[in-house]
């Protein structure tokens, strides 16, 4: 496999498609990099060195009982970034892995950066308080960490649904996206996933989105009962310089696989922008 080992000793899996300008993909809670197999496949054959990375605890990287948190994350980020020596990357993160290119940016600069892309993405911050009191409560994390720490294979069918938008009137969601979520979940580890929980919810990105010195490009769905647009999205879009927004009416959470090809659209124009 293609790994590489940091600082801790954990081993960091990483795949790396076609040749051309670097991409880099930041993959979703609980799942790994084949998440954005989509994107990535056709982002190669579009001329694109495309590098998805398995966060630590998730799919083929090691998991690791400690840094499960978004300076963790961040550093085993860069810790690929600088081990292929990557130059005028384009960093792309869907929900938690919009979070770790956010830390990332706001914790080791944008010097290897050229673009970055934040998809249905966690910042600024979910977690409700009284500086952001549109935020979800922690009753909705603590539910979380319930069904992470109980029978998490059931609890990651259940959450399939939602985050596909599958309960949703009309929604044409094949029985394999929701299988291969689940298979992708499974793959984590249950002390991993479950403080990732913290990592996602509770990490105010704000400092981070106020350091973005690149174009961004900031995508979310309209209908995503996950990371709700009018918390994230737009809070976040406000925050960086300069960001452009696409927003699409009805897509879910997942609307990496469900919207694929509008997905794909939009981030090849914004690369050749």
């Amino acid at each position: 496999m293609s790994t590489i080992t940091t600082k801790d000793g954990t081993e960091i899996y990483y795949k790396d498609w076609g040749t051309g300008p670097v991409i880099t993909f930041s993959h979703g809670w609980p799942l790994n990099s084949d998440a954005w197999d989509g994107q990535m496949l056709f982002l190669a054959q579009h001329g694109y060195r495309c590098i998805g990375v398995d966060r630590r605890g998730h799919g083929r990287s090691s998991q690791a009982s400690a840094h499960n948190d978004m300076d963790g994350y961040a550093d085993d980020l860069a810790a690929v970034i600088e081990a292929l020596d990557l130059n005028g990357a384009t960093l792309v993160g869907h929900s938690t892995g919009g979070g770790e290119v956010a830390r990332y940016i706001g914790r080791h600069g944008s010097k290897r950066v050229k673009k970055a892309v934040l998809v249905a993405a966690v910042p600024p911050i979910m977690l409700k308080s009284e500086a952001n009191p549109e935020g979800l409560p922690m009753e909705v994390f603590d539910k979380i960490r319930a069904g992470v720490a109980g029978d998490r294979s059931q609890y990651y069918k259940d959450l399939a649904v939602a985050f596909y938008g599958a309960n949703r009137p009309g929604a044409k969601v094949s029985q394999g996206i929701l299988d291969q979520f689940w298979l992708w979940s499974m793959q984590a580890g249950a002390k991993n996933a479950y403080e990732s929980i913290k990592a996602f919810s509770e990490t105010d990105f704000t400092p981070d989105l106020k350091k973005f010195d690149v174009p961004t490009l900031v995508l979310h769905g309209e209908d995503d009962q996950i990371v709700p647009v009018k918390d994230s999205a737009r809070k976040s879009a406000k925050l960086i310089k300069g960001a452009k927004e696409i927003y699409y009416p009805g897509a879910p959470h997942g609307l990496t696989a469900t919207h694929a090809d509008q997905v794909n659209a939009d981030l090849l124009a914004f690369l050749r922008s």
